[in-house]
């Protein structure tokens, strides 16, 4: 591929990083093979870098840490895929946490449908500002997540002043870490039956396909008499519910309620989405490949930790690596490369 740049200059795409024809229209044909090989190569460099460090200990942090971040990154392929997008599933999925952990000692079988109400509350009002009253989707999503925020540091002051103390269920916590038969991660299990939920619904289920055909023409959707607003509230209380899963499948994981404990999730849940080749405009794209850019993001945040750098510089190092990974997925699986 060739560049014209100002001054009569004509940049060449090195040819060692040129895919050659045949390879290309494979990876075209199947862009999960180019994700899952790029996912190989971020394993292969964390072993070089530092030998003896991918162990079955190894994949089973990573897939504990993946699982979180995978189910809050779900809810954003539904709402990306109908070209929208929600940035307040961190503060959802933080504030369900907090919520839960702190209605624990009056009772774990009411805690957690608390936690996950708070995800389905916030996800329910998401989506009647954007489908009923056409709010603009990142302005909706911004400013209730700020709400929510706001909220959740008064309820957080308040309850540190009465002296109670968050405390993760038991039962979380065992489902967040704990292992099947010594090895399989149980929060494996649960986001695999998610994960098969929404890839069969969005293949095979009416509502799969409306999604996909409002993120594709929404005018042309209203005209035919779908209602697109029934799709869009649906869409985002899903979201809501599934943010506030990751995030309490999160604290069973690390074992604590933390007011900034999912709010980094926030950017990865939409660069999965991503890196798995759905597009950020909607009605193209899936689940399967936002399941493998999680693992992607995931085996990255491990690759800085090796690397053993500054917060500032991790995060340089982050939002480079994302960009790096999404360019190189591009390159070789778009058509008009």
């Amino acid at each position: 591929m060739n560049l014209s740049l100002r001054g009569g200059v004509t940049w060449r795409w090195p040819a060692a990083l040129t895919v050659p024809r045949a390879s290309r229209r494979l990876l075209q044909d199947r862009p999960l093979l180019a994700l899952t090989a790029l996912l190989l190569l971020l394993t292969a460099l964390v072993e070089i870098l530092n030998p003896g460090s991918v162990t079955p200990e190894w994949v089973f942090a990573t897939l504990v840490f993946a699982a979180p971040l995978g189910i809050i990154a779900a809810g954003q392929t539904l709402v990306i895929l109908t070209g929208g997008i929600d940035l307040s599933v961190g503060t959802v999925a933080t504030a369900s946490v907090y919520v839960m952990a702190m209605a624990t000692p009056h009772g774990v079988p009411a805690a957690i449908p608390l936690g996950l109400g708070v995800g389905v509350l916030v996800g329910l009002l998401n989506g009647l500002g954007i489908a009923v009253f056409q709010v603009q989707p990142v302005i909706m999503t911004l400013g209730l997540s700020l709400v929510v925020e706001g909220l959740l540091n008064v309820f957080v002051e308040k309850t540190v002043a009465a002296g109670a103390v968050p405390v993760v269920p038991r039962v979380i916590r065992e489902l967040g870490a704990g292992r099947i038969l010594g090895v399989i991660p149980e929060s494996l299990v649960l986001w695999a039956l998610l994960a098969i939920v929404i890839i069969v619904g969005l293949a095979r289920s009416g509502y799969g396909r409306l999604l996909y055909a409002v993120g594709t023409n929404r005018i042309a959707c209203r005209l035919s008499g779908v209602r697109v607003w029934q799709v869009e509230l649906v869409t985002y209380t899903i979201t809501g519910l599934l943010s506030a899963v990751g995030g309490i499948l999160l604290s069973g994981a690390t074992g604590v309620a933390d007011r900034g404990l999912v709010e980094p999730y926030l950017l990865p849940s939409v660069a999965a989405v991503v890196i798995g080749g759905t597009s950020i405009f909607g009605g193209a794209g899936g689940y399967s490949g936002t399941i493998i850019g999680a693992l992607i993001l995931t085996i990255m945040a491990g690759l800085l930790t090796v690397l053993n750098a500054p917060a500032a510089t991790d995060q340089i190092l982050n939002g480079a690596l994302i960009l790096l990974v999404t360019t190189a997925y591009t390159r070789v699986v778009n058509k008009r490369s």
